[in-house]
């Protein structure tokens, strides 16, 4: 299976005729026969759900794994075409998320309603040529266990949010969050930090976070 995915990859007019054959090139959906086989290239735990009302815009050339007793809420969106999407278990993602790979969720994780993690960016560097027709860059998110994250909040592309921390609603996190810590606003800051000798989360003072 990697020889044949190599060999599309490094054949651009293959690599296209074969994407066109999986989504379609308007709706960048995949088309409704590969979604038929969509249980036999995902991986999915037992006792996992995904609410019928979930758009699920994956592909088999990248992966998707969920895993035991985890959950995607009504009206969110999962896409893989650009990255790996893998979840944990028992993590659960709220209603109306959008999750684009490369994005790895760990175990216990709760993601409140409203929030994008989204592993890419649009190139923009020729001005001569339009944004939508320069690609994509990505970087993956890599959410650790623990984490709770607060509704209507982002997570940027190439972002890791370390084990047990919180991110506040409506935070834009575009840098990395240390483990234990809460972190708000836009651009989002550390704000408080989980002392272990003294068992308190406690505020951070410190102007260059």
């Amino acid at each position: 299976m990697s020889s044949i995915k190599d060999r599309v990859k490094s054949n651009p007019r293959l690599k296209e005729l074969v994407l066109n054959l999986m989504v379609h090139p308007v709706k960048t959906r995949p088309r409704v026969w590969l979604r038929l086989f969509m249980r036999f290239y995902t991986s999915r735990g037992k006792g996992s759900v995904i609410y019928r009302s979930v758009r699920k815009d994956l592909v088999p050339f990248n992966r998707f794994i969920i895993g035991d007793r985890s959950v995607i809420e009504d009206f969110s969106i999962v896409n893989n075409m650009v990255g790996d999407v893998v979840i944990g278990r028992e993590s659960r993602a709220g209603l109306g998320n959008v999750i684009i790979g490369p994005v790895i969720i760990g175990d216990n994780v709760i993601i409140a309603q409203g929030v994008v993690l989204s592993g890419l960016d649009h190139n923009y560097k020729e001005c001569n040529i339009s944004i939508s027709k320069q690609g994509v860059s990505t970087s993956l998110i890599n959410i650790e266990d623990d984490v709770w994250i607060g509704a209507n909040s982002v997570v940027t592309k190439g972002v890791k949010i370390g084990k047990h921390s919180i991110v506040a609603a409506c935070s834009v996190v575009n840098k990395d969050v240390p483990p234990f810590s809460i972190v708000a606003g836009n651009p989002a800051k550390v704000i408080k930090q989980y002392n272990h000798s003294s068992g308190e989360w406690e505020r951070n003072n410190s102007s260059t976070q």
